[in-house]
This record gives structure tokens, C-alpha cells and sequence, in this order.
């Protein structure tokens, strides 16, 4: 009898004690395991880094620091024969300025050489471009030049890859076999950005900026002119044999660009060139000599600001050859472009023209 009273009072201790840990909490919970893999790393349980880098050419941001990295810049052939060029759709700005004979040729810059596929056709330089790559200081890609150029490239230590008098850096180029059968040899001559970059990373040239130079071009997430002027169709005419055309798309906020009569596209993918800012400089061109070479001032002037589909008169200046273009509103105050890749075209100011509807 006693056995039995002793063990019912065990169990009813037993039983006050779970139940004080049910009312309390208890102060030793037993430890439940967890199911095999659910276990998480702390640094998947905290939140993703904020984007810091941005694109010192376009505004974007970048996963990479780029701003310490010299550009390159790629000479284009754009006469009608010779499209469509190659690369261009991943350019962050283009530079079109007008050669000798109404034609005209583009400088494309890329702040990375990274999944740039082919370039070309690459043709020759001549000195305004080489201020304009200098201005990126940037690491430039041609084929040839004129006499004054290749002078100026001793004199101002351009640093370059020539596909025509070039040494060890040669080897980036190739002629492609159709192009050189369907529209000529000096129509063919191609390099890529594997290429480029492989040759690069052999040593032969400083890859970060000087430390001196400094780009001023300030960006902002929409770069439309509040109190411009309607501009959807802006049509450049260079000469009577070029003639560029810039039509708004609202869906996609950027311009789509047409030359001879239909779309401007990149070779590599038939992508349409699209572009957020575009900018017309104006300034003074002459012709130089019997070749009908010109020389094209790069001082300053005026020329027009488009986005969004709106316009605004602007001012721009290029201090030295050294220097980055900088753009200023009319009334001093620095013009921001919208985020995204440019296109500047740098006009004759007495025989080129400017339509905008």
C-alpha cells in the first residue's frame, strides 16, 4: 500500500512540474532539431550590397569599379558600302564628325572591353579624332592615318593599335574574307574586344587614368529637358551624302537611329543603334588641303542637347586637346545627361543643318 501512495505521489510531482514549465516557459527547453539542410549561411540571411559603381561614360551602374580605366576608342568606317558596321550597339558614346569627301566616320568609345564581340571596320584617323580620344584619355584602335596624324600621335603620345603600321599590335586585326570580296579590302579590316582586351592585358600601355584627369559629365536618372522644346525627329544633315535621323520611342525613352535610308544597325546582332542623349556641337570646319582633309576646330561653340524626346540650346567647350568635352545650359549651369549612352555630332556650323519636328 505504501509502494502505491509513494508512486502516485511521484507522479503527481512529476506532473506539477510540467506543468510550472508550461506556465512559465521553463527555463530549459529542450533543444529541437533541425531538419537536415535547412541550415542558412549568415551572410545569404543579411541583404544585398547596395550598387555603388557607376559607368563614368553612361551613368549606369556597374557591378565593377570602371571609373580608374582608361576607354578605348575604335575608329569606324561609315560610308554606305561599308555597313553594317560591327560593335556599335554596345558603344557608350559614338562620335561622328565629318572626313574628307562628305563622308563621315565614327569614334566609339567603351569603357569595357567585356562581351564586346567583333569591331569594324576599322579605317583611319586623323587629328580632331585623336583630340577626341585624348579628351577620354583613351587607348585608341585604327587603321592608318594622315601624315599630320601619324605626326601627332609621335608628338602627343597617343597611345594606339594600328591594323596598317602597327608592330606586335597588328596581330588584333584580321581582314574578313566576304567583306573583302563583296565591298572591297580597304572595306575589311575587323579587330574584337577579346582581341583588344588580350593584347591590353599583355602590358604594353597604362590601363588606369592619369592622375590628373578627371571627368566633369554629371548624369541623372531622366535627362529630359523640363522646358525644352518638343524634338521626336531630329534629322542631322552632314553634307548631301549623310544625313543622320533620330526618332523618339517613348516606350523605350530613348532615340532610335536611321542613316541612308534605314535603320543604323549593328552587325553582330541586326540591333537598331538606340541612344538616350543626343548632342549636336556646331563649329568650324574647313577643308585643309588637296586631299580635301579638313581641319575641325574643337574649342568651343554651341550646339543642342535631345532627350526624352525634348531639346534645349546648350554651349559646350574643350579646354586643350588633353581636356573632356564639357557641357554647360545657356545660362552656365552644367548640363546633366539622362543615364544611358550618347551620340555626338559635331557639325559644320556654316553648311550643316538641324531639323527638328
Amino acid at each position: 500500500m505504501k509502494k502505491r501512495i509513494q508512486i502516485g505521489a511521484v507522479l503527481l510531482l512529476a506532473a506539477g512540474m510540467m506543468l510550472i514549465f508550461a506556465v512559465t516557459g521553463g527555463t530549459q527547453p529542450q533543444e529541437e532539431e533541425e531538419p537536415e539542410g535547412t541550415e542558412q549561411p549568415i551572410e545569404e540571411l543579411l541583404p544585398e550590397p547596395a550598387v555603388v559603381y557607376r559607368n563614368p561614360l553612361t551613368g549606369l551602374p556597374t557591378t565593377k569599379d570602371l571609373t580608374k580605366l582608361r576607354p578605348v576608342a575604335v575608329m569606324l568606317n561609315n560610308v554606305k558600302v561599308a555597313q553594317p558596321q560591327l560593335g556599335v550597339s554596345q558603344a557608350d558614346i559614338i562620335y561622328e564628325i565629318p572626313a574628307e569627301g562628305d563622308v563621315t566616320r565614327m569614334i566609339a568609345l567603351f569603357q569595357s572591353m567585356e562581351g564586346v564581340g567583333d569591331l569594324g571596320t576599322i579605317r583611319s584617323t586623323r587629328p580632331y579624332y585623336l583630340e577626341v580620344a585624348l579628351g577620354h584619355d583613351a587607348l585608341l584602335v585604327h587603321a592608318g592615318g594622315s601624315p599630320e596624324a601619324y605626326q601627332d600621335i609621335k608628338s602627343w603620345k597617343v597611345d594606339n593599335m594600328d591594323g596598317v603600321r602597327g608592330g606586335s599590335d597588328a596581330s588584333i586585326f584580321w581582314r574578313d574574307p566576304e567583306r573583302r570580296r563583296t565591298k572591297g579590302y580597304e572595306h575589311s579590316l575587323l579587330t574584337s574586344g577579346t582581341n583588344v582586351q588580350g593584347y591590353l592585358d599583355e602590358g604594353h600601355f597604362r590601363l588606369e587614368h592619369r592622375s590628373s584627369f578627371a571627368y566633369p559629365q554629371g548624369f541623372t536618372e531622366d535627362g529630359t529637358p523640363a522646358e525644352g522644346a518638343e524634338a521626336s525627329r531630329v534629322e542631322v544633315r552632314f553634307s548631301s551624302y549623310k544625313t543622320g535621323v533620330f526618332e523618339y520611342d517613348p516606350q523605350q525613352g530613348k532615340y532610335m537611329v536611321s542613316q541612308y535610308g534605314g535603320p543604323y544597325v549593328d552587325g553582330n546582332t541586326d540591333e537598331q543603334v538606340r541612344i538616350t542623349n543626343l548632342l549636336v556641337l556646331e563649329t568650324s570646319i574647313r577643308v585643309l588641303d588637296s586631299e580635301g582633309r579638313l581641319r575641325v576646330s574643337l574649342g568651343s561653340g554651341k550646339g543642342t542637347f535631345f532627350c526624352g524626346g525634348r531639346s534645349v540650346p546648350i554651349r559646350w567647350e574643350k579646354g586643350d586637346r588633353d581636356d573632356p568635352f564639357v557641357y554647360t545650359l545657356e545660362d552656365g549651369s552644367p548640363l546633366l545627361l539622362g543615364q544611358g549612352t550618347s551620340y555626338v555630332c559635331i557639325l559644320n556650323q556654316n553648311t550643316g543643318r538641324v531639323t527638328v519636328k
